[in-house]
C-alpha cells in the first residue's frame, strides 16, 4: 500500500504543478513533484524485484516497526515533505535550491 500512497502523493503534486501555475514557482511544486516521483520509482523498483522473487506485489502489512503499510507510506512521506518545506520556506533552503537548481 505504501506504493499507492506515493503514487497518490506524486499525482497530487503533479496536478498542483500543472493546474495551479500561479503557485508553481512560489511553492516550488516542481521540486516536490520530482522528489515524490523519484520515491515512487524507487519503491516500484523494489516492489517489482520482490515480486519477481516470489513475494506479493501489494501487501497491507509489513514486518518492520510499523505493521500497517498505509501508515508506513504516510510516515515515509514526512521526510520528503520536511525537505520540501525547508527548501521552500527557509532562507538557507531557498539559497541552496537557487544555487543547485537555477536555470
Amino acid at each position: 500500500m505504501w506504493l499507492i500512497v506515493f503514487l497518490l502523493a506524486a499525482l497530487s503534486s503533479s496536478f498542483a504543478y500543472f493546474f495551479f501555475s500561479k503557485f508553481r514557482s512560489k511553492y516550488r511544486l516542481g521540486f516536490l513533484s520530482l522528489m515524490l516521483w523519484g520515491a515512487f520509482v524507487m519503491i516500484l523498483t523494489d516492489k517489482t524485484a520482490a515480486f519477481l522473487s516470489g513475494e506479493p506485489f501489494l501487501s497491507f502489512e509489513t514486518e518492520g516497526l510499523i505493521a500497517n503499510s498505509t501508515l508506513l507510506g504516510i510516515v515515509m512521506l514526512l521526510p520528503i515533505l520536511a525537505i520540501w518545506a525547508f527548501a521552500t520556506f527557509t532562507k538557507p533552503g531557498k539559497q541552496m535550491l537557487e544555487r543547485y537548481f537555477s536555470n
